[in-house]
């Protein structure tokens, strides 16, 4: 399991969202955290709505967006949590972050069926915000 999300994570690194999002079950449930302005669509449902309402709007609206320091813990039940920063600068403000985040992944025969993301909320509206 962790392999397949390192995998998914390598792609996004490379920006072959196509990739990541093959990795996605069709029926996929994807959660941003609670306070990200991003969660304005949760929960998104399958791969599409990922990438319109969270991928497309991540390149958009931030210059470099990047993950580092990606750890991964198997779990059971065919979970994988992973801890991570996010790196970038949102373009309408020019504020950096250096966050701190974790997803938890949830996989059914090889694909990833759920996504709950849980990041310093606080820190990307002060970017987001003049």
């Amino acid at each position: 399991m962790k392999t397949i999300i390192k995998d998914m994570y390598n792609a996004f690194a490379e920006g072959n969202i196509p990739a990541v999002l093959a990795g996605m079950d069709d029926y996929i449930v994807w959660n941003e955290a609670e306070g990200n302005s991003l969660a304005d669509g949760n929960p998104y449902k399958g791969p599409d709505a990922v990438m319109n309402g969270v991928f497309g709007r991540l390149g958009a609206e931030w210059e470099n967006f990047r993950l580092v320091d990606i750890k991964l813990h198997g779990m059971s039940n065919d979970q994988v949590l992973a801890t991570l920063r996010y790196h970038g600068k949102y373009i309408k403000t020019g504020k950096s972050i250096n966050a701190q985040a974790a997803h938890h992944w949830t996989l059914k025969d090889g694909k990833v069926i759920g996504f709950q993301q849980y990041v310093d909320t606080k820190q990307l509206a002060e970017a987001e915000n003049k």
